[in-house]
């Protein structure tokens, strides 16, 4: 999901304009990662990316729910049954190779290993683990920093994570790790075009025919937007690639979409990349009532304030209730990311963290919303970052 070499994050925010403006109020997003919990909060605070509806970590080893990430206890019950931590670590740790990783899951060890050497020392593993009776699963992560070896229980792992949340899929990987995702039958496959050799290799050898995995030419989260085109999923046409979304709706709109529109509009106004226009500001005054209504009257006072600065807003976590025919009651978050301090000898720029408000009382007049769905009912989204 996270390209550390798109320093913009601009791929990263064209998906969170696609999900928030077309997915998010009829379908789930969820993010699945090797990471720890602590490490994936550390991620959030470093990178603009949305509040998943569900959050899958360490290998597959942990589920939590909503913005609390709430704890799966029932997932955890069930991969304890035949797992001793304890043991696993006194006999993996005899292998001089293996360096034991701190904060792992109750139910993961981890051990960082040198790449050139790992497939001998993950098969003389296996060996003493088996020789034990040990109900285990050994995965290679060729994905962070520096190679690890994963020991997992044996009903735990990405792929059988994903199989535990039952409904239609679109999973999403780049790393080795991911491969348990693309084996779970009808799941629709994206391996983004910074996939690592080891997950190409896997495909080559496992998938090579399966035609409902694609490759798009698109590193991550722009590899995803391409996929869900592909398979026809739902909108795969972000906001933010749109240069007049003033004439840009939808037959079946909704609340987020226009929430996302905009915000874009407020983005591109303050660093004036749209041309000052009255009758826009007029407009979206006859439409908006209460806290955005405010928003707008100071437009005609800030228009170009950020111009060639850093600057992004994004939207996150909409939600809406209709309450009366053509009015909607609305709740999202809004995150701006601005430039904190700039060299004065060079262009570079420190971004800020994401400021967030949240709107809780705000109305919303649309025209009336009719029949309708995307086709696209959950989103696995799998990287390394």
């Amino acid at each position: 999901m996270v390209d550390h070499d798109d320093k913009e994050n601009i791929s990263l925010l064209r998906f969170n304009a696609l999900w928030e403006a077309n997915y998010r109020h009829d379908s789930l997003l969820v993010f699945s990662t090797e990471r720890s919990p602590t490490l994936y909060k550390e991620l959030r605070k470093e990178k603009p990316m949305l509040n998943p509806d569900i959050t899958i970590m360490s290998v597959g080893t942990e589920i939590t729910y909503g913005d609390a990430m709430v704890p799966d206890n029932g997932w955890e019950q069930f991969l304890n049954q035949k797992w001793d931590r304890n043991v696993i670590r006194e006999e993996a740790s005899k292998l001089s190779e293996l360096k034991l990783q701190a904060g792992a899951a109750t139910t993961q060890v981890s051990f960082d290993v040198v790449k050139a050497i790992s497939q001998k020392v993950m098969e003389a593993l296996s060996e003493r683990l088996a020789k034990l009776g040990l109900d285990v699963k050994i995965i290679y992560s060729g994905g962070i920093d520096l190679p690890q070896v994963n020991i997992l229980p044996q009903g735990a792992g990405k792929g059988l994570a994903l199989a535990y949340l039952p409904t239609k899929t679109l999973a999403c990987g780049d790393s080795d790790n991911d491969a348990e995702l693309f084996s779970i039958p009808e799941v629709f496959g994206c391996m983004v075009s910074n996939a690592h050799k080891e997950l190409l290799q896997w495909h080559a050898e496992n998938a090579k025919n399966n035609p409902n995995i694609h490759h798009p030419t698109e590193r991550c989260a722009a590899g995803i937007i391409q996929t869900i085109g592909q398979f026809e999923l739902g909108p795969n046409v972000s906001l933010r690639d749109i240069k007049d979304i003033s004439k840009c709706s939808l037959e079946n709109t909704h609340p987020g979409f226009e929430i996302v529109k905009f915000y874009l509009f407020y983005k591109r106004w303050r660093r004036a990349e749209i041309v000052y226009c009255e009758q826009d500001i007029q407009n979206l005054q006859d439409i908006l009532v209460r806290t955005l209504h405010d928003c707008v009257s100071e437009l005609t006072t800030c228009y170009g304030d950020k111009k060639g600065k850093q600057f992004r807003v994004y939207v996150d976590r909409v939600s809406s209730a209709q309450v009366c025919p053509n009015s909607w009651l609305v709740k999202f978050y809004k995150c701006e990311i601005s430039e904190k301090t700039k060299c004065s000898s060079t262009t570079a720029t420190k971004a800020e963290q994401p400021a967030c408000s949240e709107y809780e009382d705000l109305w919303y007049h649309i025209k009336k919303m009719r029949g309708g769905r995307s086709q696209l009912k959950l989103a696995i989204l799998s990287y390394e970052f």
